[in-house]
Order: C-alpha cells, then structure tokens, then sequence
C-alpha cells in the first residue's frame, strides 16, 4: 500500500474535503479529483455499486491522484475486508454502536492474530505479489489504511466514552440523517435535541484529542470546519445542484 497522504494530513490537524459517489462510474471520481477534492467516498452503503465497480473506481482514484475510501454494505468484516482487498485505502464502516462493534471494524481492516483481517496472496492492493514481500506489504498495510467508524444512533452516543478509546481508529463520523431518525426526528438533524447531541458529540471527540467527521454541504461547511471536524465530505448529488443552480438561475432571470 502506498503512503496515505491523507490520513497523514489528517494527523497533522488540516482538514480534508471529499465528495460522496454513489453509483458505478470511474469517470465521475476523475472528475471530482480533478474539481480539487481531496479524497472520493465510494459508497456501497446507500448506492448501486458492487466490489467489481469499485476496483475499478478505486484505480481511477488512484492514477487521479485522489485517496480512496470505501464505504462498505455493512459493518460486518466479510464487507469491510472485501473493500480493502479491492485495494480501498481506508473504510467509513457503517452503524458502529459499541466499542465492540469498533474493536471488529478495526480487526477487518487490520492484519494480526486471531480474528483479525485474512492475509492472502496476490491481492491488488499488494500488487498481486510482484513487487514487495507479503511481510512489508502487511506491514505497510497495517500503517497507511484509514479506519473511519459512524456514529449513528443513540446507542453509539450513550457509548461514545468507550468507542473513542478503541485503538486503531483514525475517524468517529458523525451521522446527522440516521442519528436524526434513531432519535425520532427522521430527516432532521437541525431539530434541537439532534443539533444539541451532533454538537456535544463533536465537543467530546475533540476534548479526547481523536479526529471527528461529518458530512456539509455549501451552506454549512464553513461552521462544520470550525467546530474541529477535518474529515468533511460532500454528495455528488448536491454539487450538480450549486452547479446547476448558478447556471440556470441567471439563465432564467
């Protein structure tokens, strides 16, 4: 695995910008490299790709010279390990409730004893056994990929003291949809206990010294940054929307 930039600029307190893709298409993460973002989320969660399109979206991302992270189907290791034999440099592991649930996400993306992530021959991300040993590739592996866990429900909030000391996690993701919904505000995360719960959440990842992320959009990135959050993304959907909203508002004026 090459040397992840991005969780390097992470660890070193800058912030990094990346935009959401949902469906199958290596030219849409060249077009978001290219558009100056720092890292693309490839997202088998809530899209319509599967691990074959997302290799292919993960090499795109690579000679773009864009970090790869993959978000998998579920939390489960089969789904997370499967992403990063794709070659994904890191993992944004879904609905992560319990430091247990963390203690397993971290497991599937890093190689070890026990239960940890399978190590075999001739994977992608180890240049399919021709150019290092399996030793310093398992090595560097273990160094470089990212793992990003979400915060979610109620259940992670209540829990967040324990999650945040698992080591091995580089990211506590804040998510405000389904965090909105666990706490009976479906689709709004702006309703007062949900915004009071986001921002103690982040308040406490900060205070611990451990890195939060969460999603923004035009409007509120500017207060998503200054409230500490350095891994930040964007929808592809809402970019096409500012887009087409500065082009066709003057055009039908």
């Amino acid at each position: 695995m090459k040397t992840n930039r991005m969780k390097a600029r992470l660890a070193a307190g800058e912030p990094v910008f990346g935009c959401s893709i949902m469906v199958p298409s290596p030219q849409m993460v060249e077009m978001v490299a290219h558009a100056g973002f720092d890292w693309v989320l490839i997202d088998l969660e809530h899209g319509t790709i599967g691990l074959e399109s997302a290799e292919t979206m993960i090499m795109a991302a690579e000679a773009s010279g864009i970090t790869p992270i993959v978000r998998p189907r579920t939390c489960s290791a089969q789904d997370i390990s499967s992403a990063m034999d794709r070659g994904a440099t890191g993992v944004q592991v879904p609905h992560v409730n319990s430091a247990a649930d963390a203690r397993r996400a971290v497991a599937a993306v890093k190689f070890g004893p026990g239960d940890n992530r399978g190590l075999a021959a001739g994977t992608r991300p180890d240049s399919y056994g021709l150019d290092t040993s399996m030793t310093d590739f398992v090595r560097r592996s273990n160094e470089e990929s990212l793992v990003c866990v979400q915060l979610e429900h109620r259940a992670a909030i209540a829990n967040l003291d324990e999650i945040l000391a698992v080591e091995g996690i580089d990211v506590f993701f804040v998510g405000p949809s389904d965090l909105s919904q666990s706490m009976g505000y479906p689709g709004d995360p702006k309703a007062p206990p949900v915004k009071a719960a986001i921002d103690d959440t982040l308040a406490r990842i900060v205070a611990a010294g451990r890195i939060p992320g969460m999603p923004a959009t035009t409007e509120n990135v500017a207060s998503v940054v200054g409230s500490g959050v350095r891994y930040v993304y964007t929808h592809l959907p809402k970019i096409v929307g500012a887009g087409a909203g500065a082009f066709l508002g003057p055009a039908r004026a």
